[in-house]
């Protein structure tokens, strides 16, 4: 059962991955098009482009480290320096993308802008924290390794 929900977790990772990817190439493509419907889009075609390819990126970003971490989960070597690093730096991304929502509050307000920096700050938090706890248990662990 649970190599099973790693492959189907794998198999979603690479394709919110690789789909992000086209996404955020296309953005600007998206925006013009859309504006064509809502002329807030076309008003702020520019600024929603920037915002929303930043917050694309990011996206990519975290999903590559989500990534790395998952291949150490396949392998079954999760207590390693890497996820420590990705753990943090996803937290770091996760900030950054309350940080260009945030700017984009100033040029659309929503529920939904206000549940995404939610969302993310709490993955921030959240992401930090774990970083700390795998860092504790990666330390046991090569101690453990040298006593033994």
């Amino acid at each position: 059962m649970g190599s099973r929900i790693v492959k189907i977790t794998r198999f979603i990772l690479d394709f919110m991955f690789f789909t992000g990817m086209v996404v955020t190439a296309g953005v600007s493509f998206l925006i013009h098009y859309y504006g064509n419907y809502n002329s807030y889009f076309a008003s702020y075609f520019i600024e929603l482009s920037i915002v929303f390819t930043l917050s694309g990126i990011l996206a990519l970003l975290l999903l590559s480290e989500l990534r790395k971490i998952m291949k150490s989960v396949e392998q079954d070597d999760c207590f390693i320096r890497e996820n420590v690093t990705s753990l943090s730096r996803m937290g770091t991304y996760s900030f950054l993308i309350v940080l260009v929502t945030c700017i984009r509050l100033a040029l659309y307000l929503t529920p939904a802008v206000l549940v995404v920096i939610l969302t993310f700050l709490i993955a921030g938090l959240f992401s930090k924290v774990l970083a700390q706890v795998f860092d504790r248990a990666v330390t046991y662990k090569l101690e453990n390794d040298l006593t033994i």
